[in-house]
């Protein structure tokens, strides 16, 4: 199949596209994240709402394996909804998340309350960063453009990503699922430590949403911070082309190779 995953109720197949870099066995994160936004988008709530935050805990390397997904409305309300999703492989929980929605209500805001724009080139200007930089297989489904700093080279740096393979077939890529997948992309679009000596997988993700982004193209503005006792941080303003929406965080495991 050409999308990363099959869903039939609660039962997934998953592609080999969902493969990252670390090991052909084990997925990506940007996969099993933007399932779980795909997910908790499915979960009714009693007025129109949106995706706020999304917390996804990686329990386990998450297998290129069949899955299963379990949700509940931990906390429904008038204006929030907190959601509960989890993967599990063989019976065992290897992703656990959490999803809140807020109450959509349009606002009228001083004309202050204005976040900034984006200071960088936009995608269309930014140099082309090609996909076999990558053994990732999922990498073959996204396309890259760099706006500061290249993807992969020690420092900060801003890369314009787009999902181009479907995630869940049948079913288009939600912006809150787009966000998703570049968002895991943190740590890459800023290492601090050289890939080839050293690895820094992410054992979480949370993004936080302002709003809901627009367009195909998301940008990772980003920097890391690695401390000496094997653990690190890897942090980003998310943008799109019409500016800055939100912000995420990756808790990074160290390890030398």
């Amino acid at each position: 199949m050409d999308a990363i995953f099959r869903v039939d109720g609660n039962d997934v197949v998953t592609s080999p596209f969902a493969a990252g870099p670390w090991h052909q066995s084990m997925q990506h994160g940007s996969p099993p994240a933007a399932l779980v936004v795909w997910a908790a988008e499915r979960m009714a709530a009693p007025v129109p709402m949106r995706i706020a935050r999304v917390t996804v805990d990686l329990m386990r390397p998450v297998p290129v394996a069949p899955l299963t997904i379990e949700s509940e409305v931990l906390r429904e309300g008038r204006k929030i909804q907190l959601c509960a999703v989890r993967l599990l492989a063989k019976g065992v929980v290897v992703v656990a998340a959490t999803v809140l929605k807020i109450k959509m209500q349009a606002q009228q805001l001083p004309p202050d309350a204005v976040i900034p724009p984006v200071d960088l080139p936009s995608p269309d200007q930014s140099r082309v960063e090609p996909a076999d930089f990558s053994s990732s297989p999922f990498v073959t489904g996204m396309s890259l453009r760099a706006a500061r700093g290249r993807f992969g080279s020690p420092g900060p740096g801003a890369i314009w990503y787009r999902v181009d393979r479907p995630i869940v077939e049948g079913t288009a890529v939600s912006q809150a699922m787009r966000a998703m997948a570049a968002a895991d992309f943190c740590n890459g679009t800023s290492p601090v430590l050289d890939f080839r000596e050293w690895t820094f997988l992410n054992a979480d993700l949370t993004v936080n949403f302002a709003r809901e982004p627009v367009g195909d193209w998301i940008l990772v503005d980003a920097e890391s911070w690695i401390g000496r006792d094997g653990a690190g941080l890897a942090m980003a303003r998310l943008a799109d082309v019409s500016g800055y929406f939100g912000r995420a965080v990756q808790s990074l495991v160290i390890e030398k190779r």
